[in-house]
């Protein structure tokens, strides 16, 4: 039975609105703008976006520069239901009105239960959140019903089969996290093969991990000519089967032409890319880094108002790289006004809402014993 195919998607390459460019803390709508127009006059129509990203701008950003400023058949919106913002039946609808109107649009193309695990999916239920956007798709403000999750393999085949009328899942998928135990991506993607559920694929360079690499995995990719690391990382998502999109949240035009540049049109990995893709795991493998995306879910609940991913990403660049950079940033950027690592009262609460698993009360206390 062959995946099923969506009308509304052009492409395969999807623009998420999460790392937009910003000018302070306010979103750089003149830069937006010029990349919104860029990824249009490419043929591409798809941008993902949820209420809670960039603090609640994501969605405004969409309506300034794709809604009111593009026909409404020219683009494909994907918006999500986000655990934090609703407690019964009644506040899925009075959100959902809310995030239309913050989009400037009266339907969405894509809705999707936001973030499904183990960690909420029975508050999803108890609210009948499911139920309610298929719902909304009867009403015509909904035209497919889909979900985006963090787990394993086996409590997302659990959902599937809880739901069967779940039209598209969105999972992360990227070369690192394949075959890795924890993330599970490529049994989540059979998960959804089984299930002939077509896939979106959120983090497919891994929160930009995939883009500065270890020197060592930099000479491999640079063997095979000039193409950026980044576009090894998107087209191995998106050379996977079953896979209808890859998203990828860029914060500059330099990175929307560099994907453009094998996206608009797009051929799948060759074998010696694969063969490169493998040496280049075995590589970070060896090297330990820190498994972060970037998303800042651990931020919001931080007690101490650590901020997390960057102390990680300071200790990734301090391992890969062993220069001074990583210091000055720790001690002089990203604690001056939020807690240092050694700040961590181990509550826990990051770890409960981290996609990735990742044991970050340890983590925390490797990376103070590092800086500190």
């Amino acid at each position: 039975m062959a995946m099923k195919h969506f009308d509304e998607i052009k492409g395969n390459f999807g623009f998420g609105l999460m790392r937009l460019p910003m000018k302070g803390v306010e979103i750089d709508y003149e830069e937006t703008n010029k990349m919104v127009d860029a990824f249009m006059d490419a043929g591409l129509t798809y941008f993902d976006t949820a209420h809670g990203y960039l603090s609640g701008k994501s969605e405004v950003a969409f309506r300034k520069c794709v809604a009111e400023r593009y026909a409404r058949n020219r683009y494909t919106i994907t918006n999500k239901l986000t655990a934090n913002y609703f407690n019964s039946k009644e506040d899925i609808y009075k959100i959902f009105d809310l995030q239309l109107k913050a989009c400037g649009v009266d339907y969405f193309d894509f809705y999707l239960m936001h973030a499904q695990g183990r960690v909420n999916y029975e508050k999803y239920r108890r609210c009948e959140a499911y139920e309610t956007a298929f719902e909304l798709k009867k009403q015509g403000k909904v035209r497919h019903v889909g979900l985006s999750f963090h787990d394993n393999a086996d409590y997302l085949d659990k959902i599937l089969n809880d739901y069967p009328e779940i039209e598209i899942v969105q999972i992360q998928l990227n070369y690192v996290d394949y075959l890795d135990s924890g993330v599970q991506g490529k049994q989540c993607l059979e998960v959804c093969q089984k299930h002939n559920k077509p896939v979106i694929v959120m983090e497919p360079v891994k929160g930009g991990n995939l883009v500065n690499l270890p020197v060592e995995a930099d000479k491999i990719f640079r063997g095979l000519g000039n193409a950026s690391n980044a576009s090894y990382a998107i087209r191995f998502a998106a050379s996977a089967e079953g896979v209808v999109m890859v998203l990828s949240g860029m914060s500059n035009m330099e990175q929307m032409q560099d994907n453009l540049s094998y996206m608009k049109d797009f051929k799948p990995l060759k074998e010696e890319e694969y063969e490169a893709i493998d040496k280049v795991c075995k590589i970070f493998k060896a090297q330990n880094l820190i498994q972060c995306t970037g998303c800042r879910y651990c931020v919001d609940g931080c007690p101490m108002k650590i901020l997390i991913p960057n102390l990680f990403a300071d200790m990734n660049a301090k391992m890969a790289y062993h220069d001074w950079n990583a210091d000055f940033y720790y001690n002089n950027v990203h604690t001056t006004q939020n807690g240092k690592a050694s700040a961590c009262i181990k509550c826990g609460k990051c770890e409960k809402v981290c996609p990735q698993h990742l044991k970050i009360r340890e983590l925390l206390e490797f990376v103070a014993n590092s800086f500190e």
